[in-house]
């Protein structure tokens, strides 16, 4: 996984509240199980018309916010059914970052293992930040996860709480598997007094 430290990028504002996991990734995309490939499905009932051709009126369709890296979204954001999908896609289309006032749990969960970041904010820094996020490329927001600050392009900053251990492993990249290989030593020396102890198993 991809250690997250510290991110400047166009955030793109998606006013929508209880946006679904249905609406991020469409469930007739989920039958792959690579993570990568999913960024061009991304919101695409919304990003899309029936023709296929793109809806100009939709946020990450407009030039300003193709490059995205962060979305600054609305309350109860990923909710819905518990597809792991949705984070893949998230990152597959260069997403990093999600801050919204409140997210669904299992969502939340899964942005860790993936190696983004979910932020919550109040609703007054949201609102900050919607307004940020609406002047396009002409003003950045840096996330910085070591300071758990997210400072706006006027010099505003604002301080966001994380879980001293999920903020260790995003900044280290490691999700459930690279914290279990850390420990690999301990584990081989376990099966080794297993296999010595119970040499008929």
């Amino acid at each position: 996984m991809q250690p997250f430290t510290k991110l400047t990028g166009v955030a793109a504002p998606l006013k929508v509240i209880n946006v679904d996991t249905d609406m991020i990734i469409p469930k007739q995309y989920l039958k792959t199980i690579k993570r990568t490939g999913l960024g061009s499905a991304l919101f695409s009932e919304m990003r899309y018309k029936d023709d296929g051709s793109e809806n100009p009126d939709f946020i990450l369709n407009k030039p300003a916010y193709r490059q995205a890296q962060i979305l600054v979204a609305g309350d109860n954001f990923g909710c819905g059914s518990s597809r792991e999908h949705a984070p893949w896609a998230l990152l597959d289309f260069g997403i990093r970052v999600v801050i919204s006032t409140s997210f669904a749990d299992i969502f939340y969960n899964n942005t860790f293992k993936n190696g983004i970041l979910p932020i919550k904010v109040t609703q007054d820094e949201l609102d900050k930040l919607f307004d940020d996020a609406d002047r396009g490329a002409n003003a950045t927001l840096t996330v910085d996860l070591e300071a758990q600050e997210i400072r706006g392009p006027d010099g505003g900053v604002i301080k966001f709480d994380i879980d001293p251990h999920r903020k260790h492993c995003l900044l280290n990249g490691l999700d459930d598997i690279g914290q279990t290989l850390q420990k690999v030593e301990r584990i081989d020396s376990y099966e080794a007094k297993a296999a010595a102890a119970r040499p008929w198993a």
